[in-house]
């Protein structure tokens, strides 16, 4: 245990002092902060850009009042124009584009006969901003054909809402669910991004030991399995470390921001999300709402959340290291790292895929149990259900199976590190790696 230690010791002391890992501790959050405003600041520009659009309505089904100006889009009538004139002006002119609606006997072939000229290949919000107008319109002019009032259409549409309840009777809210669904992407994507860095870095670690030689000197004094385990645990406690300095530089640095450029942050959490949801989102969260998702919050287990976030956390990170390391150990360069690192990465990828694939349809369905128990994807998965709730006895299996097969993993991993830590000049194979495992020496 003494040699153990002071492995973990000399690798996080090695981690935390290399200028790299302190200069990215410290300058990530920043850039993290700085890329949000950015983002922010782009998508206000793009909003204040007005797109001047041109219509020809053929058709004599369309008026002004069907197409109203918004805050980024102008329309304009050329139809007393035509629509070969209007196409060549918009060509020659400053004009975004040209909405050509032609005369047709049927409205079901009206419907597939539009055009829309442009310069510049338009974004989708804009055609389906377009498509809901004249949708909406042939629609309209349908119903009336049928002999169909559309008053009276309009007055029979109803909101429904089903009052969410638990069987002890406390109110509940349909908004809490994608405060869950967010909470275990963020869980599931950290998770990750931890794996992908840090266990580069252990791999790494040993490819550089290995090259200089120092290894030789190290495997004498230690067993394989001690030094192995000793540099998983050291580089994620030092990636731990890093983790926190993050969360509490950028919660100061966006306070600070927020408050002295006058940046709201929560239009850099939304500023991906299309007005039109976002204005519906707005209206959904009414105050006495709000109120009810603040509570529902509170009744979340914060305290076990945070618990089961650290033990998948560095569950899955232990586990997917000591493949890293063996890989390491193997090889003598990087480049020849690229032929064992898919198989690892696979099982990574598919997790984070399953999870949001399952999950946020169904926490609790087979499929999503099945894999928060396959040790390779359960860290991802297990972290994607937790805030839905997971019953204790799922979370003892889940957990006894990723601890028994990170065990399982590291003493496979340390009888490949043991052999390949000695092997030079030779680019191994995979059956080389079976040998090294049954290799009893």
């Amino acid at each position: 245990m003494s040699k153990l230690k002071l492995i973990i010791q000399r690798e996080f002391i090695a981690k935390v002092r290399n200028k790299s890992f302190i200069m990215m501790t410290f300058l990530s959050p920043i850039l993290m902060i700085g890329m949000g405003f950015l983002v922010v600041f782009l998508m206000k520009k793009n909003d204040e850009k007005i797109k001047d659009i041109v219509y020809v309505d053929n058709s004599g089904m369309f008026s002004k009042e069907d197409f109203k100006d918004t805050k980024t889009i102008h329309y304009k009538d050329y139809t007393l124009l035509g629509a070969e004139e209007t196409k060549k002006k918009v060509e020659d002119g400053n004009y975004f584009g040209a909405l050509i609606i032609p005369k047709k006997d049927s409205l079901e072939i009206l419907s597939k006969s539009i055009e829309f000229y442009s310069k510049d290949s338009p974004g989708m919000s804009l055609m389906e901003a377009l498509e809901n107008k004249i949708e909406q319109k042939i629609r309209n002019s349908k119903l009336t054909n049928f002999g169909i009032d559309l008053a009276k259409i309009e007055a029979s549409k109803i909101n429904t809402e089903i009052k969410m309840y638990n069987f002890s009777g406390e109110e509940s809210s349909k908004l809490i669910n994608g405060l869950k669904i967010g909470l275990g992407s963020i869980a599931g994507y950290l998770l990750m991004m931890f794996v992908i860095i840090y266990g580069n870095s252990v791999m790494r670690s040993v490819i550089e030991e290995k090259t200089s030689r120092i290894i030789e000197v190290i495997v004498s004094s230690v067993k394989p399995f001690q030094l192995m385990m000793g540099k998983i645990i050291g580089n994620a406690s030092a990636g731990l470390l890093q983790f926190f300095i993050w969360g509490i530089l950028l919660l100061i640095l966006t306070t600070v921001a927020s408050a002295v450029f006058g940046v709201n942050v929560v239009e850099m959490q939304t500023a991906r999300v299309p007005a039109e949801q976002l204005g519906a989102a707005q209206q959904a969260i009414e105050p006495d709402k709000m109120q009810l998702l603040i509570q529902e919050i509170l009744r979340l287990p914060i305290l076990k959340m945070f618990i089961l976030f650290i033990f998948y956390f560095l569950g899955g990170f232990m586990l997917y290291s000591s493949l890293f390391a063996a890989v390491g150990a193997a090889v003598d360069n990087e480049t020849d790292t690229q032929q064992f690192m898919l198989p690892i990465m696979m099982p990574l990828m598919l997790g984070v895929y399953v999870g949001f694939a399952t999950v946020m349809n169904d926490p609790h369905g087979s499929m999503a149990v099945l894999f928060s128990y396959i040790p390779f994807t359960s860290s991802i998965v297990m972290l994607m259900r937790v805030p839905f709730g997971v019953s204790w006895y799922e979370l003892a299996i889940s957990m006894t199976i990723l601890l028994l097969t990170f065990i399982f993993m590291v003493w496979l991993a340390a009888k490949i590190y043991r052999v390949g830590i000695l092997m030079y000049g030779k680019k191994p194979t995979y059956k080389d790696l079976y040998k090294w495992i049954k290799y009893k020496g």
